[in-house]
């Protein structure tokens, strides 16, 4: 499931899909390593009423199978219904990344009960305009939480256990869910109580999660919910701009008296950071510049978990800074996109690719920088740290765990940090703790980069005493690369990082990478979305301030909250103001006024709601003032 900010018929941003295996583990068909058998969809009857949640929380919920025949067999889908839920459907192509992507590849041999996540690109052509619900809520939310128009993420439980009634003598199943927002710790939370009854109930199961689900009530960035499902509440803070928790209790589901203490998720999307870097805590700060500066990073690891945890937390290094390049927590050869990542011919793609298949150290061994990580140790003791290697050192078979690469970091590395974890470790310091340590270092080293770019950026921001109502607003002055190179000598990130290093390489480098691209690209349209309402509210109080003499000369005293309503004398007020104005100027005042109101009722303006009141009182008034010709223009039946 996946939130929808706000109310609206909007097809969501998740689903949950249910898939089985029938292959031996370690083997595909005829037996053979790293050909696993291609997955079809199984027979899942469902009526379109226990689709109706999926409108408000989720995408849609196709159930699939994976088997021998390496064909599709639509006919036998009532996932085919499910599909059709949502008027978006995706494509045979989709379907069949998302069944690949939905089991671990034969040289995982993963046994148990393993979560992982993936994400997938929605094909061309299907992507579906922004509700406005959903716009409203991403401009609520951090940018790196925001709705993805462009993906899905998937979020799977799979279990893989001996069972002596199955043919090949393993039972092995599924179930995912799909997302548009990158809330995995939510997610894996949901699944982790649903899947395992699924397992055993199957589609009675889903039926009842879905009737749950919902009730749940409408998320919001900045609230605490507190969701109930499965005889489990789930309590979760939706994040928000501001990142305030909210002050009051969590709201009330209506089930809260029958069931127990709720379950507290301390994040929705938040993973255990130093779990997942504890094999690389000495080379973090050298990925962190490689996230910084969008380089090509292969991910091989063990298995599909230990893969999308490394690839989710590397891409989290950046917080606040939102992360703007490609990146698959787990990648498989059957994905759509494999001749796309793997081509010879033009410079790797700027993506961050996690795979379990060794195949790709052979197919991708031109890439930069490649990462290797063994398998996970659970002591207590920190596991030998991974070395740095030349790329030319990378072997096609039996590489050894290493981050192979030719880049040497900018800055130097921290070892006070490593130190601090070295000891937390030997002290048994718990692992949230550590993480929190380790995450408050990535953010500061991440905020003394931005600091100065952001200060640079809002001096480019025009004066406001240069905002004239009745003219264009002013323009937001140009990036100068060498202009900000020569600030930093003054305020550069030296005032809040004691790192030394080659701040202004690893500065001219980001420019060229797609996360200044990004980050340039958001804030200038915030700037301009400033400017906008800035200039809005300049054009309501000069007309205001026009009305307010005219109420004096015409010998009445009017209060300033009378004039902002529909009263006769704001009326006549204006009619007024406008006697020594030509038609032109009015018509320029209404098309002016109708343009920022119509981008300000869209949530697009950080506009206050008097203003938007008296704007609208302003171009009524306006619009009767005009010949009947002109009315018709502006105001068509």
């Amino acid at each position: 499931m996946l939130w929808t900010w706000g109310p609206g018929p909007a097809p969501g941003l998740s689903g949950l899909a249910a898939a089985s295996a029938r292959r031996r583990p370690g083997c595909g068909p005829r037996g053979r390593p790293g050909h696993a058998s291609r997955p079809g969809w199984s027979a899942c009857a469902w009526s379109p009423s226990i689709w109706s949640w999926a409108r408000r929380w989720s995408w849609c919920t196709p159930a699939t199978s994976s088997s021998r025949t390496r064909r599709w067999v639509p006919a036998l889908s009532g996932a085919d219904l499910a599909w059709r839920a949502d008027p978006h459907r995706v494509s045979v192509f989709q379907k069949s990344s998302i069944c690949y992507l939905s089991f671990p590849d034969s040289h995982s041999g993963c046994l148990g009960d393993t979560q992982f996540s993936f994400r997938i690109r929605q094909c061309g052509g299907q992507r579906r305009p922004g509700h406005a619900g959903e716009k409203r809520g991403d401009s609520g939310v951090p940018a790196s939480l925001q709705r993805e128009p462009a993906h899905y993420f998937g979020y799977v439980y799979f279990r893989q256990v001996k069972d002596s009634s199955v043919k090949r003598g393993y039972f092995q199943k599924s179930l995912v869910l799909l997302s548009r927002l990158p809330f995995v710790r939510l997610f894996q939370a949901l699944l982790g109580l649903v899947a395992p009854e699924f397992f055993d109930k199957l589609a009675p199961c889903l039926e009842a999660v879905c009737h749950e689900i919902d009730q749940w009530p409408a998320p919001a960035p900045g609230r605490t919910l507190s969701l109930p499902v499965m005889g489990v509440v789930l309590q979760v803070h939706i994040p928000s701009r501001g990142d305030m928790p909210e002050p009051g209790p969590p709201e009330p589901s209506g089930h809260e008296t029958l069931l127990p203490a709720p379950v507290v998720l301390p994040s929705v999307h938040e993973l255990d950071l130093f779990r997942c870097f504890r094999p690389v805590l000495a080379h973090v700060q050298l990925l962190w510049e490689l996230m910084l500066l969008g380089e090509p990073l292969l991910v091989l690891a063990p298995s599909p978990a230990v893969s999308s945890e490394m690839v989710l937390a590397l891409t989290s290094c950046l917080q606040p800074l939102k992360f703007c390049c490609d990146y698959r927590p787990y990648f498989t050869i059957h994905d759509s996109e494999f001749k796309e990542f793997t081509t010879r011919t033009q410079a790797p793609p700027n993506v961050v690719l996690g795979v379990t298949n060794p195949f790709f150290i052979k197919t991708l061994q031109h890439w930069p920088h490649i990462l290797r990580v063994g398998e996970p140790k659970t002591s207590g003791d920190l596991p030998k740290q991974v070395k740095l290697k030349k790329p030319s050192r990378l072997k096609t078979l039996d590489t050894k765990p290493g981050l192979y690469t030719a880049y040497t970091a900018h800055l130097h590395r921290d070892k006070a940090l490593f130190r601090r974890l070295l000891k937390g470790l030997q002290k048994k310091r718990p692992s949230d703790v550590q993480t929190a340590v380790l995450r408050r270092h990535l953010l500061e080293l991440t905020q003394s980069f931005i600091i100065p770019l952001e200060h640079y950026m809002a001096s480019l921001m025009p004066l406001q005493k240069g905002i004239v109502p009745w003219k264009t607003p002013p323009q937001i002055r140009p990036f100068c690369q060498d202009d900000f190179l020569h600030s930093l000598e003054r305020s550069g990130p030296q005032l809040t990082c004691v790192l030394k290093g080659d701040w202004l390489g690893l500065y001219r480098r980001f420019f060229k990478s797609p996360h200044f691209d990004g980050w340039y690209r958001q804030r200038h349209r915030e700037m301009t979305q400033k400017l906008e309402a800035l200039h809005l509210e300049a054009i309501c109080e000069a007309v205001r301030g026009v009305l307010g003499e005219g109420a004096w000369r015409g010998g009445r005293c009017q209060s300033w909250g009378a004039l902002e309503t529909d009263s006769p004398l704001s009326a006549q007020s204006i009619e007024i103001w406008m006697k020594d104005k030509s038609e032109v100027e009015v018509v320029d005042l209404i098309l002016k006024l109708r343009e920022r109101l119509v981008r300000a009722q869209g949530h697009q303006l950080p506009v206050k709601e008097a203003t938007l009141k008296q704007a609208r009182l302003y171009i009524d008034t306006a619009i009767g003032s005009l010949p009947k010709d002109l009315q018709a223009v502006l105001c068509p039946p």
